[in-house]
């Protein structure tokens, strides 16, 4: 069996600190084996930690459309922010990736898809987190396996790391595939989900992030 986080980040994105070798120790350390590496807006990070990891590495990128976040994985060019959720899809499908909808309906951040996002991807997407680690409280993380069985789509229960302490976890056990997205969709259905919460106080550690970059211009 494999153990699999399919959302977390590396100093790629704005908010995290984490350098994308010290990231692959991590999942040696916590035995996370088969992982997905989604920056916002970014594919930089996926790319690092795929040439150096002695593991299976998906490359993704959460991305922000005009009606909140949409993760693709499998994909090989980055996509630009700021599109509609409907030309993300295309531009993620278009590279024969596969759409999942990141904590959805979390009223504590302001990135997650609307009301209207979801609607328009849904009847697109593959995967939706039925976890997400950072989600504050479970009765919003519930709404996310609602969203999966509701509409017959695959489930994950992911990290969302943005410090190296978040992994490990929470993560998806999910049998060995052949690396392929439809490989993968095979081995997602056959899945257990392991759900541990992180402490709410990480997102403090985003918020510091995100001002060390902009006032102190760090790397």
């Amino acid at each position: 069996m494999l153990r699999g986080d399919f959302h977390m980040h590396t100093h790629f994105s704005s908010d995290c600190m984490v350098d994308p070798a010290d990231l692959v120790q991590r999942c040696i350390d916590v035995g996370l084996n088969c992982i997905a590496v989604t920056d916002h807006n970014s594919l930089g990070g996926a790319l690092a930690v795929k040439a150096i990891a002695p593991f299976m590495v998906i490359t993704g990128e959460e991305v922000r459309s005009t009606e909140g976040e949409i993760t693709a994985l499998f994909i090989t060019e980055e996509i630009p922010k700021w599109l509609t959720p409907m030309e993300t899809v295309k531009r993620i499908r278009d590279q024969g990736g596969l759409v999942s909808i990141p904590h959805p309906h979390d009223p504590f951040r302001s990135s997650p898809l609307t009301t209207q996002g979801i609607e328009e991807v849904i009847p697109h997407a593959d995967i939706v987190e039925a976890f997400n680690a950072r989600v504050t409280l479970a009765r919003h993380n519930s709404r996310g396996r609602q969203i999966a069985k509701e509409h017959h789509l695959l489930a994950t229960a992911v990290s969302d790391a943005h410090t190296l302490g978040e992994l490990g976890r929470c993560y998806t056990e999910l049998p060995e595939f052949d690396g392929t997205p439809e490989g993968f969709k095979a081995a997602l259905a056959e899945a257990h989900l392991v759900e541990r919460a992180a402490n709410p106080l990480v997102h403090v550690y985003s918020t510091i992030n995100k001002l060390r970059r902009k006032f102190f211009r760090t790397p």
